[in-house]
């Protein structure tokens, strides 16, 4: 998530793991870099123009953290995008006979993908989290309290995130993903530390990133707890569709709790992103050399376009 934790003036980075590589993200520019089967590192560089530039809405609270999210996701696709054609380039050579005709993935792949994925988070976190509450407040009537329903919700959403969490992480191709996930919150330590950019550096920082998505996420659970107590409905479809039409409301206000929090360390609401810092001991895996050294060169890559864009080199 791209927010300072001080008050200082600096270059903010940021980044996230696809497919055998990473994508680094500068204020103004990013980089995806991943390792082909035979080694080499290809790297895919773009400006990225902030929100807040191309729209004015997006500067004002709660808008920015919607337009900021919205940007990261559609970025994140775009690099998973850029790192699956790679792997598919290199399935392409290694079975030219029997795959002749592939090609990269088209666009529809992409749109069809970002909105299965969010399908699958509102059936996952909205409907799943609902009907299970309200089966035990069936079974249960103390639970029929606003606030005693919403905490059971929101328990339960919390519990559907970690076991979904820890499920992936026991498959080998993801397992590997988290690895590259540990390597860039490595090298972005590395960056923010001042210290020269280097393997050897960079292995020496922790894995667990407070900037990191998964401690956003936890927010958002928080926040919602907070706003569903506050709706005025008691039919199921009527809890289920606020749910989903408070999304950018919840998100907003989230990145704005986070943004505070990281820039006064101490304060109560800093405590908020602790339980993403104990998730990412199942979300990030200590990462090897050779999968440092790619973050590496993504935030190497992401660095070299931004001083080319120039401008204030802070987003926050």
């Amino acid at each position: 998530m791209p927010i300072l934790e001080s008050g200082e003036e600096t270059t903010l980075v940021g980044g996230q793991a696809v497919m055998e590589g990473v994508m680094m993200r500068a204020p103004h520019s990013y980089c995806v870099a991943v390792r082909k089967a035979n080694g080499d590192i290809v790297t895919e560089e773009m400006p990225l123009p902030r929100m807040a530039d191309k729209h004015k809405i997006f500067k004002y609270p709660i808008f920015r953290g919607v337009g900021t999210l919205f940007q990261a996701m559609s970025l994140g696709m775009k690099a998973l995008k850029f790192s699956a054609d790679v792997s598919l380039e290199d399935i392409q050579k290694e079975e030219k006979n029997k795959n002749k005709d592939a090609k990269e993935l088209p666009g529809w792949v992409l749109a069809a993908n970002l909105v299965f994925s969010l399908a699958m988070f509102i059936f996952m976190y909205k409907f799943i989290p609902l009907y299970l509450a309200t089966w035990l407040k069936g079974i249960y009537p103390a639970l029929g309290g606003r606030i005693p329903f919403n905490l059971t919700d929101g328990v339960i959403r919390m519990a559907v995130f970690i076991l979904f969490m820890f499920a992936l992480s026991l498959m080998k191709d993801i397992h590997r993903v988290f690895e590259f996930h540990g390597a860039e919150h490595k090298v972005v330590f590395n960056f923010e530390s001042g210290l020269p950019v280097t393997v050897e550096n960079a292995q020496k920082f922790t894995t667990y990133h407070p900037r990191c998505g998964t401690s956003f996420l936890f927010v958002v659970i928080i926040v919602s707890i907070i706003f569903y107590t506050f709706i005025p409905f008691d039919g199921f479809l009527a809890k289920l569709l606020c749910r989903i039409a408070l999304l950018p409301l919840i998100t907003g206000v989230s990145y704005e709790l986070i943004r505070f929090a990281a820039k006064r360390r101490g304060s109560v609401l800093s405590t908020m992103t602790a339980p993403g810092l104990w998730l990412q001991r199942i979300t990030t895996k200590p990462p090897a050399d050779d999968q440092t050294a790619v973050a590496i060169r993504a935030l190497e890559g992401a660095m070299a376009l931004e001083r080319q864009q120039g401008g204030q080199l802070v987003i926050a």
